[in-house]
Parts: C-alpha cells; structure tokens; sequence
C-alpha cells in the first residue's frame, strides 16, 4: 500500500492554531507548493479585497490587451507600474475604468477560474469581495503553469510585483526571501477596523509557494499586517514540516470576518 494521502487541510488549520488574533478579527489563508503542486486552504468567507485587487485589474487589462492583440500603451505602463509597485489608487481608478470596472473584472476572473470574487460597485475596486481560493487561483494564472495569460503577460506582472515600494514589502514576504507580492489595507469608516491582505509568491526552504492571506476586524495596521504575516509563515510552514503527515487535527482560534455595508475610506 502507499503512503496514506495528507490532509493539507487540516495541518494548515493546526498551523494556525498558534496564530493570534483579536477577538473579532476575521482570518482565511490558501497556499500552494509550486514544486508538488499541493494546496491547502482556510476559510470560505468572502473579504473586501483593498489593492490586492489592483493584481486582478492589471490581470484583467493583460488579458483584454492580448485579445485584442495589442501591446500596452506608454500610458497603461505608467499606470500599471505605479499601481502595483506604489499602490497608487488614482492610477488604478484609470485602469479600473479602463477595462470596464466590475463588468471587465468579472468576465475575465470568469476565464481566470476564479469562482468567488465579484468587482466592487461602480469607482468602488477597493471594496471588490474576494475568498483566499480564489487569490490562490489568480496567483496560480500570474506564477504557474495553464494560464489564459501569455508568457509575457505573466512576466509584466511578476516583475512589478517584485518591486513594491519601501514600506509596502511587508505580508506574505515573511514567510520566506525572493518574493513577489502586493498587499492592501483599509480602515472601514463605519468601525475603524482594518482590512489587511497580503497576496505573492514566497520562496522558502527552496521550494515556491504561493500565498493569499485575508483579514478583516482588526484595530490597527500594525495588528493585522502582525497577524497577516504570523498567518503567512504557518502556511508555509505546512509543506516545510518534515512530518507533516503526523501533525494533529487543531482549529484555528480565529473568528470569523465582521461585515460592513457603509462605505470604506479610499483604498491602499
């Protein structure tokens, strides 16, 4: 007989369970090893996506660029560059109008696979509703293998998000060195609780991951970039144990996300 299939799972919810997380804070994780090809993933329930949206939207323009076989204009570059790489939110209002808002977002994810995320109202991209499968799925078009973008698609957007601006590199990149990442905070106006994600490519042990953490409910930057990051690190940690298959069965302490329907603060 072989050996008995490992609940990837379960040993990321164990991972988790030495995670911290305010009372109230909502949390969900999904990664991939790139080498096995194995995922696991936490939580189902959707999060506003802040500027990790702003991957999706350059995604999206790719895309539509390549449909119409056509190349980028100097312009879209500009924007492109400066969204990704600074999170600059005029550049990526130009862009989401660009490709058509949530219409243009939400016919591409169609094509990319993802199955839970729809585009924000109107201006709004910021408050684009996503689920951390879904960010593995988008993850898997920009840095894997079977993607509706070309090959020069994908390494457009993996060279800007290799190059966030200082201060922006925090998130999935402690989890590991040669990332590539773009992360997205947001203070809800109604609560004063921060949206905090962090979506990218890590490479620990020598060995690829991808990465998505969400989460919502917390009441500071500082706190939910801490629990981002901790979340990150036992993530990767699950393919890195040497006796994975051991591990225990252990749910996280994490509560599941508040939701808001006021309007949030403009988007980082």
């Amino acid at each position: 007989m072989g050996a008995p299939a490992v609940d990837h799972d379960a040993l990321l919810a164990a991972a988790l369970a030495g995670v911290e997380a305010e009372d109230g804070a909502g949390l969900a994780v999904a990664v991939r090893d790139l080498e096995s090809g194995q995922s696991a993933a936490y939580g189902t329930a959707r999060f506003e996506t802040a500027s990790i949206v702003k991957v999706d939207i350059l995604a999206t323009l790719l895309l539509q660029a390549q449909d119409a076989d056509r190349r980028l204009t100097a312009q879209e570059e500009t924007y492109a560059a400066a969204m990704i790489e600074n999170s600059d939110n005029a550049s990526a209002t130009a862009l989401w109008k660009a490709i058509g808002s949530a219409a243009g977002l939400d016919a591409a994810n169609e094509r990319f696979g993802l199955i839970g995320t729809d585009g924000g109202d109107g201006p709004l991209w910021g408050l684009t509703r996503t689920t951390a499968a879904d960010q593995l799925v988008l993850l898997q078009q920009v840095f894997g293998d079977g993607s509706e973008l070309s090959d020069a698609s994908r390494a457009y957007l993996r060279e800007l998000m290799g190059r966030p601006a200082v201060g922006q590199d925090w998130g999935v990149s402690a989890a590991g060195s040669g990332f590539a990442l773009k992360n997205g905070w947001l203070p809800r106006t109604a609560t004063g609780l921060w949206v905090i994600n962090s979506i990218g490519r890590v490479t620990a042990d020598g060995r690829a991951h991808l990465v998505a953490v969400l989460s919502n409910g917390n009441t500071t930057k500082a706190k939910g970039v801490a629990l981002v990051e901790a979340a990150a690190k036992a993530a990767v940690s699950v393919f890195a144990a040497e006796d994975a298959g051991r591990a225990e069965t252990v749910a996280a302490p994490v509560r599941q996300p508040r939701w808001e329907s006021l309007p949030a603060r403009k988007p980082r």
